[in-house]
């Protein structure tokens, strides 16, 4: 998320900053607020509710998860926009802050592939469904996520520093790879992987539902209320999350064709590069509120865990 401050072909290419500043750091606090609100509410209502979440529940609990991970940090990305690119915290924290925001993206479109496989076999292969789909293998599958996901972040956190620039009298924190073909290798393999590949998979599970949705449709089978609903939501979240971030990764792409002069540096880009970026930030308060909005299942969940709640409440006193 530092692109600004990284080695990229914004180095050579000025831009005024005078209206990011003024504009970016309360969008962030707002997006964060709300973020770390609806996010913390999401994993109560699926973590603390005595019912045990199904396999596309907990899928969504760990979206939720990576969610309230990155909103957490936000803030000390808007007091580092506010003060105009002076990070007054520490390198440990600016590290801390690259491996986060660089997870984020990875285990929340891998936590989406999970979860539409298992509507995909739900639908597709209804037999294996309760034999391949458990809770177990979901949570073993999420676990598999937040350690690839720490380990693809790891590059990230070794080469974020703090870098003081005396003619500006500013603080950076920011990418500094040892040469030019070190971040190329980084952002080629971070488009290929968080983005290239897990939607080719995420497009062939949706082409695939809509495919047996249909089939059924015109056999005269509905199919059940509870799969219905569920694969509803999913697809919600997931059309959310590709509104949200494919303009970032059409960026980053745009961003390497620049690093390597096949893209000349222009406002225009630039602006887009920007706006991408803060409005993927925004995906992470719009999935709970999808959850709210669209999720019976959720719904109902919130409604037995405020009872569960009033319940033990009541108990006590």
């Amino acid at each position: 998320m530092s692109g600004n401050q990284s080695n990229t072909s914004e180095d050579h290419c000025f831009v005024d900053y005078s209206l990011f500043f003024t504009l970016v750091p309360p969008y962030i606090v707002i997006i964060s607020v709300l973020g770390i609100i609806f996010n913390a509410f999401v994993l109560m209502v699926f973590c603390l509710h005595k019912k045990a979440c199904t396999v596309a529940e907990i899928y969504l609990s760990n979206l939720a998860g990576a969610d309230l991970a990155v909103v957490c940090c936000l803030p000390f990305w808007a007091e580092y926009v506010r003060k105009g690119f002076n990070w007054t915290f520490s390198e440990s924290l600016c590290k801390v802050f690259s491996a986060v925001t660089s997870m984020n993206p990875f285990c929340s479109i891998y936590f989406l592939v999970l979860v539409n496989i298992d509507r995909y076999v739900a639908l597709v292969h209804p037999l294996s469904h309760e034999r391949i789909c458990r809770p177990f293998y979901a949570k073993l599958g999420c676990l598999f996520v937040w350690v690839f996901g720490l380990v693809f972040a790891l590059p990230k956190s070794m080469y974020s520093k703090l870098e003081f620039n005396p003619q500006s009298n500013l603080t950076y924190c920011l990418l500094d790879f040892t040469s030019p073909d070190q971040y190329l290798m980084y952002e080629v393999r971070a488009i290929i992987f968080r983005f290239i590949i897990p939607v080719i998979i995420i497009l062939f599970c949706v082409v695939r539902i809509f495919q047996s949705l249909s089939n059924r449709l015109m056999e005269g089978l509905n199919p059940q209320r509870t799969e219905q609903k569920a694969t509803t939501l999913i697809l919600a979240v997931l059309l959310a999350f590709l509104i949200c971030w494919v303009p970032f990764h059409v960026a980053k792409i745009l961003d390497v064709l620049q690093y390597i002069d096949i893209l000349k540096c222009h406002t225009i880009l630039f602006i887009f590069q920007q706006v991408s970026m803060y409005f993927a930030f925004f995906n992470s308060v719009f999935n709970p509120i999808l959850y709210i909005v669209i999720g019976k299942s959720f719904q109902n969940r919130t409604k037995e865990f405020f009872k569960q709640l009033t319940g033990n409440y009541l108990s006590e006193h």
